[in-house]
């Protein structure tokens, strides 16, 4: 059985990531706490702050994995002041990756589509094409999304160095099947003034994303590779060429998609992974499933 090392694993996606992996994979998993116990047989915890290198490079030399799934992050912009969000993420993700690739093991890691670029506060800001995909050029606006830029520049030379593979998996907004917070977005969205438009009013079920983690630790790969991830649709049941037609008049890039399409594509993991979304709001909203055996706040 392979042995992974899922950091940030109390939050949100780390949980339902550990809980994809447990059956299979024996998992050390770190984060700044460590719960009380753990629910499953093939998983143990530590606690660690990923900026400190020190901590990271014995645990990684200590377990000597086969890979690494790097979630642990200030997950967005609007939690923490810029400064820290960046260094936080910028610091720990360097530390991470380079005990990574000194004990050989690949990485599969949450990048963000922010690294994009679409809004800055209330301005609308047109992006260079759409559909966006992953040859998009990359100009974030806030310091979390430059904090992922820097952060797949850290993953570009750790596959250069070291010659293990990167996934950097850009996720959009992710929700948790029956605590969607979608349903409020789309009850503020104006039509006569859809700015600002945040990530093009797309999302991702967690569920996917964990899934798409497992894919892409399953999948034979060489070098780096940014993956975007995002569910088929808009959120807020309107044509996706409407919002874009007002949110940016005669300033949007040429395109016509039919209906509610996503204004991202998740073609590429689809190809490369043989991964594609399976959920979306108009189920997932009301559902009620299992989730992690692991409870959580996050």
């Amino acid at each position: 059985m392979d042995t992974v090392v899922v950091t940030g694993a109390l939050g949100t996606l780390g949980r339902w990531t550990v809980e994809k992996l447990a059956s299979d994979y024996e998992i050390l998993a770190v984060d700044l706490q460590e719960p009380h116990s753990s629910p499953y047989e093939t998983v143990e915890y530590l606690a660690a702050d990923l900026t400190d290198q020190g901590p990271v490079w014995e645990i990684l030399c200590d377990v000597q994995p086969d890979a690494v799934v790097h979630l642990g992050a200030v997950p967005g912009a609007g939690h923490r002041a810029g400064t820290e969000t960046f260094v936080n993420n910028v610091t720990s993700t360097y530390n991470v990756f380079t005990a990574a690739g000194e004990v050989g093991a690949d990485i599969v890691w949450s990048s963000s589509e922010a690294t994009y670029g679409v809004t800055y506060r209330d301005e609308a800001r047109p992006l260079a094409s759409l559909p966006v995909d992953e040859t998009h050029p990359q100009r974030p606006e806030d310091a979390y999304g430059t904090s992922k830029v820097v952060s797949e520049i850290v993953a570009e030379r750790t596959a250069r160095r070291y010659g293990v593979s990167v996934a950097s998996l850009q996720p959009s907004w992710i929700q948790v099947p029956g605590a969607y917070e979608t349903p409020t977005a789309r009850e503020s969205f104006d039509p006569d003034n859809p700015t600002p438009s945040g990530s093009l009013w797309s999302y991702i079920d967690v569920r996917d994303v964990a899934r798409l983690v497992r894919c892409a630790l399953e999948t034979q790969r060489t070098g780096h590779d940014r993956y975007i991830a995002v569910a088929k649709d808009n959120y807020i049941d309107t044509s996706t060429a409407t919002a874009i037609d007002r949110a940016w008049g005669d300033l949007a890039p040429e395109w016509n998609p039919k209906g509610d399409n996503a204004a991202f594509l998740s073609a590429k993991a689809q190809r490369d992974l043989d991964w594609e979304p399976a959920h979306s709001w108009r189920t997932a909203e009301g559902e009620t499933v299992d989730g992690p055996r692991l409870k959580g706040s996050s």
